[in-house]
């Protein structure tokens, strides 16, 4: 049996099978997915598509074509019911597909409003699949009012996307400012300031207590007892790994599928990839949820599957575009003890140091920083917090020193 078997038809899933084919493995193949479409790319539909600048056909990481012409069974709107590991099959409706390797690129799936406060009336949205911006484009129209819930980037570019089409938008952050949990207050004082300046009604420390309405959301009460009126709600909560299918298979879970090194799970024919996996990093598990991240950690699994026996070694890279900034992050903050921060107005960067060590970069509209950080993180170096300040100092400099 020389079978792949891959869950899950997201960037990781798709990325694996296109560097399985790519690597000259002439075994089979199978792509399950279980939305109707080819394979996509999700960062383009808070924005472009959400906007009508992009049609769906666009989005396609590849035509659907090329999966026939590569042999390559793409199964869309199928999902998995079940994993049998003693007899090394995946149900499929009333099929059982044989595997020699399985691999889960689940990803992962929005966190959710209770019911009991009303996250289940019309009109209450997440932003994670092309059915939910497809739910939600209708509504988006100029004096329309939508309160968005979070402040993290998900939260944010709605937030800037909705402001963009003239929206009344008012964006509410349960803890004490925006971005709390994935950076500096440098960095979310300069969003903070860029959506103000759009006309966001921008609410820190205050959550949401519930939405109301006669079967469409209508009215939602703030935690500070204040009421709005809304037309629409989206959901910026954050998301976790989809980890059930794993779950139930009996595989190790740990802040997603616990993978090795290599990216095999507790079950030496299974590997996991992408958003639902955690891997070893630096004496500790990490998870990712980026498009690198998938890309990359996919491209290692196919030429592990492929016998390669590839440490997988993660280089961190994100990016967040809100009206005309375009956010890029280098690197991971954890535990950072000390920031600087080089420029002002619209391009700034914030350099994120462990004692002497440089851990990451914020740049907004400042590609040269961005340039610079990535290539000292990923190269083991750093760069003196004072020198960093100055902005006399030419950056690039900083490469050679």
């Amino acid at each position: 049996m020389t079978a792949v078997v891959v869950i899950g038809a997201g960037q990781a899933g798709a990325s694996l099978v296109a560097r399985l084919r790519d690597a000259g493995y002439d075994g089979g193949i199978t792509l399950v997915g279980d939305e109707p479409v080819p394979p996509y790319q999700r960062p383009p539909l808070s924005k472009k598509y959400l906007l009508g600048e992009m049609t769906a056909e666009r989005l396609y990481l590849r035509p659907e074509r090329y999966y026939t012409e590569a042999g390559i069974d793409l199964r869309l709107g199928t999902p998995v019911t079940g994993i049998d590991r003693a007899a090394r099959t995946v149900t499929i409706g009333d099929e059982d597909l044989p595997y020699a390797h399985l691999v889960l690129a689940t990803g992962s799936v929005p966190r959710r409003l209770p019911a009991a406060i009303g996250g289940d009336l019309d009109g209450v949205h997440e932003v994670r699949t092309l059915s939910d911006v497809d739910a939600m484009r209708p509504g988006f129209i100029p004096g329309a009012r939508v309160l968005i819930v979070g402040g993290g980037y998900i939260g944010l570019e709605a937030a800037a996307v909705a402001a963009a089409r003239g929206m009344t938008v008012t964006l509410v952050e349960m803890t004490e400012r925006i971005l709390g949990r994935v950076a500096a207050p440098e960095t979310a004082d300069y969003f903070r300031d860029l959506h103000t300046r759009h006309g966001v009604d921008l609410r820190e420390g205050v959550g949401l207590e519930r939405l109301s309405g006669d079967g469409r959301v209508h009215t939602a009460r703030l935690g500070d007892g204040s009421e709005i009126g809304v037309d629409m709600v989206i959901v910026g909560i954050g998301i976790v790994p989809d980890t059930r299918l794993a779950e139930a298979a009996g595989l190790e879970i740990d802040n997603g599928v616990a993978v090795d090194a290599q990216g095999r799970t507790s079950d030496p024919a299974i590997w996991a990839v992408g958003d639902c996996a955690s891997f070893p990093h630096d004496g500790a598990r990490l998870r990712l949820e980026s498009v690198p991240n998938a890309i990359d950690m996919a491209e290692c699994v196919a030429g592990n599957i492929m016998g390669a026996g590839t440490p997988y070694v993660p280089k961190p890279w994100f990016w967040s575009d809100q009206y005309d900034v375009k956010l890029q992050i280098a690197g991971l903050n954890a535990g950072y003890d000390r920031v600087v921060t080089r420029g002002g107005g619209t391009a700034m960067s914030v350099w994120y140091y462990k004692g002497d060590r440089l851990l990451a970069v914020d740049a907004m509209n400042d590609p040269r920083a961005y340039m610079v950080g990535k290539r000292l993180i990923e190269a083991g170096k750093t760069a003196d917090p004072g020198i960093v300040a100055d902005p006399a100092t030419d950056l690039k400099t900083l490469l050679t020193s």
